[in-house]
């Protein structure tokens, strides 16, 4: 019994690569929330990645690398966040177990 591969639209691979880009989310919660693996999602990143690359030129290219600097700070903001819970959490259930 073969797998019938699925297809998706363009319009939707953009949306998951979106989702990823834009809003956050990891490789892995982006694709557990669609349904697909976080391999093929990577592999629609990269592939809208180099079609952008060969759109972009001069300073349409420096505004999407502010974008992406502005993204990451962001992410490294919200991943220091999530950091600092948890080891908050990890020092509470240390002194509750003594």
């Amino acid at each position: 019994m073969s797998k019938k591969r699925r297809s998706y639209t363009r319009e939707f691979r953009l949306d998951a690569v979106r989702l990823v880009e834009k809003e956050g989310y990891t490789m892995a919660e982006a694709g557990r929330s669609l349904g697909i693996s976080a391999n093929l999602l990577t592999r629609w990143r990269q592939k809208f990645a180099s079609e952008r690359d060969a759109d972009l030129s001069g300073p349409e290219r420096a505004v999407s690398m502010e974008e992406q600097n502005r993204h990451l700070r962001e992410e490294n903001r919200r991943l220091r966040m999530e950091r600092d819970i948890i080891k908050k959490a990890a020092a509470y259930f240390a002194k509750e177990s003594q």
